[in-house]
């Protein structure tokens, strides 16, 4: 009897039952085939989990070849946390530049080595503050103003992040940096510990770090503040009435869970919709330029003639649609498929590998 390898290397004889460890180990090394996906998930990013981490799991979930978030919510963070998925990566930037929307509780009279609640406690003050102060302060931080990075953030200098020079114990030189709070109220509230807190709610521009705005609420009244908890409540035109919780999503199979994804085009709200024929559709998909009536529009989303055939982004100068960022036509291909039933005749067509021997063409005719 000839002996055979399980996956651990182990020999076991063939025949002979593999070991409960063997077995356990084959099931973890099952790969999950992965297909195309292309659309974005609003998830309420859960407590204790990365954003990396939840958009893997996502990904997982539905199976997906290609992901990525717009933008970063630390693990102490939950709420509002859009994931691209396959051709909606493409898109994800002008989301990441969106204003954000927090609520927030911060305790006063205690600052840590983090700005937060896990880190070690540097400092403890008396808290002596009334209402009238809290509107002077929010009063005061509404506007444009200048913020430090936190040496906890994942912002990179040298092609690393700062939380791991503050994790080796090194504080690097940083330079202030404006955002805009176009609107903070602040209100008193207590801990269950009894421990003096106020709560936050702000909308604000990208790049706005909470965990600062809390420590300088603190410094502002003189007593000091640590983040306690940290909720996105929207960002760009998404609320938390839009979002599917990671226990909702993991309830779904990974049809449902597709069903449920959001077109590509909630990332390109902003856009001025074209839509194109067949012939110039293929042309549009090859980079060429194309003349038409359009008005100028610095941003324009471009459709082909049939459902669900979002070509690509450009601009609109003198009459002319300039190409800006595309898909491909494979991507535009697996669009169309998602958006109709299995018998859709695009599932019949023949692939081309070259995309200059006009099967741009072939996907609209």
């Amino acid at each position: 009897m000839y002996p055979a390898r399980s996956p651990q290397g182990a020999v076991v004889s063939l025949g002979e039952a593999p070991s409960a460890a063997a077995a356990a180990t084959t099931r973890t090394r099952q790969r999950v085939q992965r297909r195309p996906v292309h659309g974005v998930l609003l998830l309420d990013k859960p407590i204790g989990m990365t954003s990396h981490q939840a958009l893997q799991k996502a990904r997982w979930l539905l199976r997906a070849e290609k992901a990525g978030h717009t933008g970063t919510l630390d693990p102490l963070a939950t709420g509002v946390l859009p994931l691209c998925f396959g051709a909606a990566t493409k898109f994800g930037q002008s989301h990441i530049d969106a204003d954000k929307s927090y609520r927030a509780v911060a305790i006063l009279g205690v600052r840590t080595s983090t700005g937060d609640r896990e880190g070690d406690v540097v400092e403890r003050r008396p808290v002596d503050v009334c209402d009238e102060q809290l509107q002077r302060v929010a009063t005061a931080m509404t506007g444009p103003i200048l913020q430090l990075p936190p040496m906890h953030s994942a912002l990179k200098v040298d092609g690393r992040p700062l939380y791991d020079y503050a994790r080796a114990g090194e504080v690097i030189e940083r330079q202030p940096r404006p955002v805009q709070i176009y609107e903070l109220k602040l209100a008193l509230t207590r801990m269950d510990t009894g421990e003096h807190a106020i709560e936050i709610e702000v909308r604000c521009s990208k790049g706005t770090y909470i965990r600062t705005l809390a420590e300088d609420i603190g410094a502002a009244l003189g007593c000091g503040a640590h983040l306690a908890s940290l909720r996105r409540t929207g960002s760009g035109g998404y609320t938390l009435a839009q979002c599917l919780t990671m226990d909702e999503l993991e309830a779904l199979s990974p049809e449902q869970a597709l069903a449920i994804l959001q077109p590509i085009e909630v990332l390109l709200a902003d856009h001025v919709p074209v839509r194109l024929d067949a012939g110039e559709s293929g042309r549009f998909l090859s980079g060429l330029r194309r003349r038409g009536s359009w008005p100028d529009a610095p941003r324009a989303v471009v459709y082909g003639p049939q459902r669900g055939a979002l070509l690509g982004v450009a601009s609109i100068r003198a009459g002319e649609l300039i190409p800006q960022r595309l898909l491909s036509p494979v991507e535009v291909r697996q669009l169309l498929v998602q958006h109709e039933p299995p018998d859709h005749s695009a599932l019949s067509r023949p692939s081309s590998p070259s995309p200059q021997t006009g099967t741009e063409r072939k996907l609209f005719s």
